[in-house]
């Protein structure tokens, strides 16, 4: 019966959404333009948009790249690290937010986070308003004269930075999900990434990516202009700290702690980490939005941070352990990307292999002491990786950033001590929206329908009882 409110309760929300687009007053094309401009001149500078063939490409593949981490990456690296009675729940979890995430994304979340702003008491580039609901003004139409139109974004049409952008939205709730794997409710989850990608996720992308957002550098009225790439704050400190949150709230797996959970197939994980190492090169090269010098540096850059992560960490196990593990090498080489995204349109390639460095020990510190230390069954890790990981990229950016790379904004080391104050602050202010928003999501879920599975469920696995399939079937 809950799980029936809530499919009444969405539908109910798209239905509504959908009839405010028609009942409002939207702008299209054939509208008298804002500024002080005839017809026939607003028409001919929709015309002057000239797009740039490579650059299309590059975003097309990237955009494809960074799908492609979601499933089959992350699902293969999530899946192999749970016990073989949940690696469907993953994997479902995995292409149900490729779904729904991306009907969200284009039903209004690309308005929340790109739309111009939504006036909050006369306060600006918190939010983004509801222009571009249902995609209007972004995807091809019609002008006054009958002419097709194709909005662009720079050298692109916005169509393809809006899909480059869904993208990210699709994967980073899916990051979420590793900290509460094999025992929390399918329907839950998918309610909580729905309410959480609109409530959390498109302010923090209004706030740094955004033009007007207040975080933006390159926004010359921002208050603490941050340097983000490609999304350390937006994508992995806003999910590795809500993944911090769901793991305390859920509470600990039946038996955590207490009875041995190893990962059931470390082969699935070395594929799908090698997998997100390649479309990491969309997430963090595509964020130049163009095939040029940027995108090259960015490529390199987190390459470099990678290959250093993958040493960091099996080093480190090598050195208190004896064994260097493959778990070791695939999480040190998912720490290093981590680290470099916020970065990697900063700093230079050697920098990129001391932030990969870094990252790869303090990682594995998180991992290991500090997980231990406190106690939160943080499943497969996704506050240890994604939490502390961006949270190191996104300070180091700060120190290292340099006017090689930017011709402008410079960090620690060059002179502008000033910078770390405005990454410290986009740190503390997507944890902060964060926690909060994750705390006040979960609970009203909890009310609404539960958020964890029965016990009897739990011990029996989730494929069967969530799903009812299994995911190895041997005659």
């Amino acid at each position: 019966m809950r799980n029936r409110a809530f499919l009444q309760v969405f539908l109910l929300l798209i239905t509504s959404l959908v009839i405010t687009n028609f009942i409002a007053d939207p702008v299209y094309a054939d509208d008298p333009p804002t500024e002080q401009t005839s017809e026939s001149e607003s028409s001919e500078v929709e015309k002057q948009a000239e797009f740039v063939g490579a650059d299309i490409a590059w975003m097309l593949v990237s955009s494809a790249f960074v799908l492609m981490m979601s499933a089959p990456g992350l699902a293969l690296f999530y899946g192999g690290l749970v016990r073989k009675k949940n690696i469907l729940s993953v994997m479902m979890q995995c292409i149900f937010l490729m779904g729904i995430m991306s009907v969200v994304w284009a039903l209004w979340g690309y308005s929340l986070a790109f739309a111009p702003d939504l006036p909050l008491g006369g306060m600006t580039g918190f939010i983004g308003g509801f222009d571009k609901v249902l995609l209007n003004g972004v995807i091809p139409h019609l002008n006054s004269a009958g002419e097709p139109i194709i909005p662009a974004a720079g050298t692109i049409p916005e169509s393809v930075f809006m899909i480059f952008q869904m993208m990210f939205f699709i994967i980073t709730p899916a990051l979420i999900c590793g900290a509460f794997a094999e025992r929390m409710k399918f329907s839950s989850m998918v309610l909580f990434s729905v309410l959480w990608g609109t409530f959390v996720y498109c302010p923090i992308a209004h706030w740094v990516w955004s033009d007007t957002g207040w975080l933006c550098e390159c926004n010359k009225d921002a208050l603490y202009p941050a340097l983000d790439f490609a999304g350390g704050t937006v994508v992995h400190i806003s999910s590795g700290v809500s993944a911090l949150i769901c793991a305390i709230i859920l509470g600990k797996r039946l038996g955590y702690g207490q009875e041995p959970m190893p990962p059931h197939n470390l082969t699935y994980t070395f594929i799908g980490a090698t997998m997100l190492w390649m479309g990491w090169f969309g997430f963090n090269a595509g964020s130049a939005l163009a095939a040029n010098g940027s995108a090259v540096n960015a490529f390199v850059t987190t390459h470099m941070a990678a290959a250093a992560g993958v040493i960091a960490w099996a080093g480190a196990e090598w050195v208190a352990r004896g064994k260097p593990s493959i778990l070791g090498a695939c999480s040190g080489a998912v720490a290093g990307l981590v680290c470099i995204t916020p970065a990697c349109g900063s700093v230079t390639p050697i920098h990129g292999i001391i932030l990969g460095f870094i990252s790869g020990l303090g990682c594995y510190f998180a991992c290991t002491k500090l997980k231990n230390t406190f106690g939160y069954d943080d499943t497969l890790d996704a506050f240890g990786v994604h939490g502390v990981g961006g949270t190191i990229g996104a300070m180091l950016t700060g120190v290292f950033a340099t006017k090689v790379i930017t011709g402008e904004r410079v960090g620690l080391i060059e002179g502008n001590s000033y910078q770390l104050v405005n990454q410290l602050v986009s740190v503390l202010a997507s944890a902060g929206i964060a926690i909060v928003g994750t705390i006040i999501i979960l609970k009203f879920i909890d009310i609404l329908m539960g958020l964890r599975v029965s016990q009897d469920d739990e011990i029996r696995g989730l494929d069967i009882t969530e799903h009812g399939e299994e995911g190895y079937i041997f005659f």
